[in-house]
């Protein structure tokens, strides 16, 4: 079982499309940093010091999928609840319950890879087996 983490969002004027609510790339933007977010609260170090220390660059996006249930507008604060729903060898799913208090806005999942760089050429990456402290540190 996965630890829960809550990022809060404000939802500002320019998130909003000419329609008044929230230009849906913007989801997947706050979803993003809730990922990150989800890590640095479960003490898992930044990716920049990962990067030194193990080689690990960050979490790649690999899939993506959200359901909208209801709008939000601009002035609301959301909060997205990150946390794993499954770790697997190389990759892993993270969840995203996008709230207004007690309103479901949307959910989403992401498959992500934990990945460093090929050595002999570092414009390329690479999947890792999914670092087992961090599955610890997270779970």
């Amino acid at each position: 079982m996965s630890k829960t983490v809550v990022y809060e969002v404000p939802v500002t004027f320019g998130d909003c499309d000419p329609a008044g609510i929230v230009f849906f790339p913007n989801f997947s933007r706050w979803m993003d940093a809730s990922s990150l977010n989800f890590f640095v609260k479960c003490g898992v170090p930044p990716w920049r010091e990962l990067v030194k220390t193990t080689g690990i660059i960050g979490t790649p996006l690999l899939e993506i999928n959200t359901k909208f249930s209801r709008p939000a507008v601009y002035g609301e604060m959301l909060q997205i609840h990150t946390s794993v729903d499954e770790w697997r060898d190389k990759v892993f799913v993270q969840r995203h319950v996008v709230k207004r208090g007690d309103d479901l806005i949307c959910e989403g999942t992401e498959v992500r890879a934990f990945c460093m760089r090929v050595p002999g050429d570092p414009d390329r990456i690479k999947a890792i087996p999914v670092p087992e402290d961090i599955r610890v540190l997270c779970s």
